[in-house]
């Protein structure tokens, strides 16, 4: 079995929305900012953003929704 495994920190843009299919499994889904800061070749600093659309199903789905909320 292979596993690829990310890490991710950063922001979260919204709460996350918990929602359930048909056959009950939990869905879970929300968006992370990531922020990264560097120097081009002339030295001026330069920001970018992204943004990352997260994906989960079933107990960590519940587990995410029962912990994860946008703070303010």
């Amino acid at each position: 079995m292979y596993l690829n495994k990310v890490q991710l920190i950063g922001n979260l843009t919204r709460d996350p929305e918990i929602k359930a299919l048909p056959s009950g499994v939990k869905v879970l889904s929300f968006t992370l900012a990531t922020n990264r800061t560097w120097k081009d070749q002339s030295g001026a600093k330069k920001d970018a953003t992204e943004f990352h659309n997260v994906v989960a199903f079933g107990k960590i789905a519940e587990l995410i929704a029962q912990y994860v909320k946008k703070g303010g």
